[in-house]
């Protein structure tokens, strides 16, 4: 019960916040559903359900907690099982990341569960495209941030191999900021950035419940 109202929370929730915002960048599939009442799922495995999965990981109080938490929110949109898988991924790094849990040991989890990653950005920055897909762009997410030794590192480390560069990047930085914390110049700049609209005010009030 209390999953079916968090599901349809998050397609309430998403779509009156998307609408204001409507002009952002969306999915073509989820410009339509974010302006349908009705829509629903359309078996997407495209990389936003991975990308904006992030907060759950936060009101969480265990590790299978985030992961079926990062399923419901992906659902509503992306359906496919890959899709979710990488919405789950993510949740569980995140999870993972805010308790204090050593890079291997995320690795193993996200490797014995998730995606065998299986290389190096090195050796695919040469050869790497663009790929809006959870399964072409998640690993190498995750990778990013498994060889980054700071935030700002990771994000770098994300951007540097090209593709779809801001949604790899947001992926990365979900986890980065989790494991390292965001330096506050950073935060602040970025903050700068939505001062006084109403993605501040909800910055605000998630940081009010749910900082660490």
């Amino acid at each position: 019960r209390n999953m079916e109202h968090f599901e349809s929370g998050v397609s309430r929730y998403m779509r009156l916040l998307g609408r204001k915002y409507i002009d952002a960048g969306y999915g073509g599939r989820f410009s339509k559903w974010l302006m349908s009442d009705d829509m629903g799922a359309y078996y997407s495995y495209g990389n936003g359900s991975a990308m904006r999965v992030s907060p759950v990981a936060y009101a969480a109080c265990k590790l299978s907690e985030a992961e079926i938490l990062g399923e419901v929110s992906a659902r509503v949109t992306h359906d496919h099982p890959e899709g979710i898988k990488g919405a789950r991924a993510v949740a569980a790094a995140v999870f993972m990341a805010l308790h204090g849990a050593p890079k291997e040991e995320i690795r193993t989890y996200i490797e014995s569960g998730y995606y065998k990653i299986g290389f190096t950005l090195d050796e695919i920055r040469d050869m790497y495209t663009f790929d809006v897909s959870c399964q072409g762009s998640v690993p190498q997410a995750l990778e990013a941030f498994f060889e980054a030794e700071g935030f700002e590192d990771a994000i770098r480390n994300a951007i540097s191999i090209g593709g779809d560069s801001d949604t790899i990047g947001c992926i990365t930085g979900s986890i980065a900021g989790a494991f390292f914390g965001v330096p506050n110049d950073l935060k602040n700049k970025a903050l700068d950035f939505i001062a006084g609209t109403d993605l501040y005010a909800i910055y605000k009030d998630f940081c009010a419940k749910f900082a660490r």
